[in-house]
């Protein structure tokens, strides 16, 4: 008899607990680094005259912000240059939801510094003024974690979808909130 009392409370206590709790998923800051790592490098010819390649982004958490930053080498190399150099972008940049493909995507980005070493003055100052659009080409957009079907089958069974997205120390915390009625 006690082995049905209890069968008859657990399905009790989990719907009790689900209205109280906020289901949540949590994205660490190396499933962040390794999805961005897997895009990199990338190369951006420009008109011919230099080639930069971007190399894989270093990211950090800015939890005071909601916001996480990277900062990115870019080598130069071509025929304008009489040697190659290299350069930093730090940039920092929000997230969003994407619900088509169920991505958590790099948006609103700010470039703070860019600085370059090794390069003669012409093409540092081609860098410098399309150093911000580069960044932006090779971050706006970025799908920085894809959430898989699993990821969503509680709170989807609960009538929710994904929500407000949070830097934490660790990483991202993906709040759910109830589905929008069509």
């Amino acid at each position: 008899m006690k082995r049905r009392q209890w069968l008859t409370f657990l399905p009790l206590a989990f719907a009790a607990a689900s209205a109280h709790a906020q289901p949540s998923y949590t994205v660490t800051s190396a499933q962040l680094q390794q999805a961005v790592a897997e895009k990199f490098p990338m190369r951006y010819p420009v008109g011919g005259l230099l080639e930069l390649t971007l190399q894989p982004p270093r990211l950090r958490l800015l939890p005071e912000q909601n916001r996480l930053g990277t900062v990115m080498v870019v080598d130069a190399a071509g025929p304008a240059l009489s040697r190659s150099g290299s350069g930093n972008f730090d940039v920092d940049f929000a997230l969003r939801y994407e619900a088509s493909d169920q991505s958590i995507r790099a948006h609103q980005l700010k470039v703070n510094t860019l600085s370059l070493s090794g390069l003669p003055p012409g093409p540092a100052a081609l860098l410098q003024a399309y150093g911000p659009a580069l960044a932006q080409q090779s971050l706006l957009e970025v799908v920085l974690h894809k959430l898989q079907p699993k990821d969503l089958m509680l709170a989807d069974g609960l009538g929710m979808e994904p929500g407000a997205i949070t830097v934490t120390a660790r990483g991202l915390m993906i709040g759910f909130v109830p589905k929008k009625r069509l």
